[in-house]
């Protein structure tokens, strides 16, 4: 049994699902920036692709939190 108190492990738990819907909305974003991208719509498929890169930068932030919750 762990030593970490509860508040922490769910805090890590609550923040995997967290990151795991993030990783699922950058794929759906992928998704339809490709299809914008075939269908001649650039503007709003360059729009998307900045919605991704904010996704994936706050995706590493929630990976880094969750570390130090999980490893202390």
């Amino acid at each position: 049994m762990s030593d970490r108190p509860e508040s922490e492990i769910a805090t890590a738990d609550a923040l995997t699902l967290l990151l795991h819907n993030q990783h699922a909305l950058a794929a759906a974003i992928e998704e339809v920036t490709k299809w914008l991208s075939e269908n001649g719509v650039g503007s709003v498929a360059t729009n998307a692709m900045v919605a991704m890169e904010t996704l994936d930068t706050n995706a590493k932030a929630l990976t880094d939190a969750i570390m130090r919750l999980r490893q202390s």
